[in-house]
């Protein structure tokens, strides 16, 4: 497979284009669709076919925001906004639990299987339907997609609802995951819905509160890292878990950061988000094999987690809309060098030309671990979400998403 580079942006362009409408789309539309309960099934083999028919809700609305997000940004075709909509009207059907939280997982019909402590399925689920809003107008998507907000809000960071991890007593401690994903949820609101009101704030004070937090707790210049967990003062926390580090969850943290920077037009913001991308690819490059480790140690010492040192897609897929980003915004050819590696070693190792779409899970060497399609973490949304920034990115034609359009020209090196 020949893989184009940034030194042809429009060949490049095309490329991302079509792997997203010629190869991944239309896999996930052929096989992965619930015809008769309505929904998306994720979890198939190579080919595509069903192996297991347990839903993920943070699918539901994964994809209902993919599908929709296409419709709203690429084309207004039928078959992308009825897919939307039949997944998050599953999702409202069936996933909504007695304390209005959303379970994580239930059967094909939908009778529940999983509720989980964290509330990334409201997260997702507001994403959806805020999209789907601005695809029809739907004044109950929009009622929607402010309960599911207002919801991943509560749950994350009211103390009297948030679900700690460990004993709070014993260890207290904070993470990450919930901050960032408020920031990218707040920036699809405001994308979609405006500037509307949650709990006190609109989506661009959230996000600043979000990046605030950010720096102060979770960012150790002194040790050139992003961490996952920290003490409640920010301390470092020398366990397993405070020393873990997840170098594709920071570098998507990253370019969340960096399209801020972009929106609100801020130094600061932009800053924080290359010290992020570069202090993370340099930890999580593998120098021996290519590809991004998906653990490492603040320490370098052993990890717990037995597949530390796999070979994911999504990691990959962050990675790439990262180094693209920041090379979009800052004109560096360093960027554009740390992007045609990860695009290179990604496209490489990751995409199945037989059957289509990516291998999920490799191995250190970049050998296939299983050849499952999707399970109820992988489906259509990181990959796809980064075909489409990368083709909009370079795409010299104007575009409204994410108001990319106002994104500056690129700076000289």
């Amino acid at each position: 497979m020949e893989i184009p580079s940034l030194h042809d942006p429009q060949q490049l362009a095309a490329f991302y284009r079509d792997a997203l409408l010629q190869d991944v789309v239309p896999f996930w539309l052929r096989h992965g669709l619930d015809h008769e309960q309505g929904g998306i099934l994720t979890s198939l083999d190579r080919a595509g076919a069903v192996i297991d028919t347990d839903k993920s809700i943070w699918f539901q609305g994964r994809a209902a925001w993919m599908f929709a997000t296409l419709y709203n940004h690429v084309e207004p075709r039928a078959t992308w906004l009825s897919a939307a909509q039949s997944c998050l009207d599953f999702l409202e059907r069936h996933a909504v639990g007695d304390d209005g939280k959303l379970y994580f997982s239930v059967t094909r019909e939908g009778r529940p299987l999983r509720m989980r402590r964290y509330v990334y399925s409201e997260s997702f689920a507001a994403i959806a339907a805020a999209a789907l809003f601005r695809a029809t107008g739907s004044e109950r998507a929009r009622a929607s997609a402010l309960r599911y907000w207002q919801n991943y809000l509560r749950y994350s960071f009211d103390p009297a609802l948030a679900a700690p991890k460990t004993d709070p007593q014993t260890r207290p401690m904070r993470g990450i995951g919930p901050l960032m994903i408020a920031m990218v949820t707040a920036q699809e609101l405001r994308l979609n819905l405006g500037e509307v009101v949650a709990l006190g704030r609109t989506p661009t004070e959230w996000i600043a509160w979000c990046v605030d937090e950010i720096e102060r707790y979770f960012m150790k210049p002194e040790r050139q890292v992003l961490l996952e967990t920290v003490g409640i003062q920010g301390e470092v926390l020398d366990h397993f878990d405070g020393r873990l580090l997840n170098p594709g969850h920071a570098i998507e943290c990253a370019w969340f950061l960096l399209l801020e920077s972009s929106i609100v037009h801020s130094p600061r913001m932009e800053q924080l988000g290359l010290q992020i991308l570069d202090w993370m690819l340099a930890r999580g490059w593998d120098h021996e094999f290519g590809g991004l480790y998906y653990f490492r140690d603040l320490d370098d010492k052993p990890i717990q987690e037995y597949w530390h040192d796999m070979k994911f897609w999504w990691p990959h897929c962050e990675a790439i809309i990262a180094t693209l980003l920041a090379w979009r915004l800052t004109g560096s050819e360093r960027y554009a060098t740390l992007h045609q590696q990860v695009h290179d070693w990604s496209f490489r190792h990751f995409p199945d030309p037989e059957q289509g779409e990516w291998f999920g899970y490799l191995h250190r060497d970049g050998t296939v671990s299983t050849t499952l399609k999707g399970n109820l973490w992988k489906g259509p949304f990181h990959l796809p979400r980064m075909l489409l920034w990368s083709w909009k990115l370079l795409d010299t034609e104007p575009t409204s998403l994410l108001a990319l359009s106002s994104l500056p020209p690129r700076r000289p090196d």
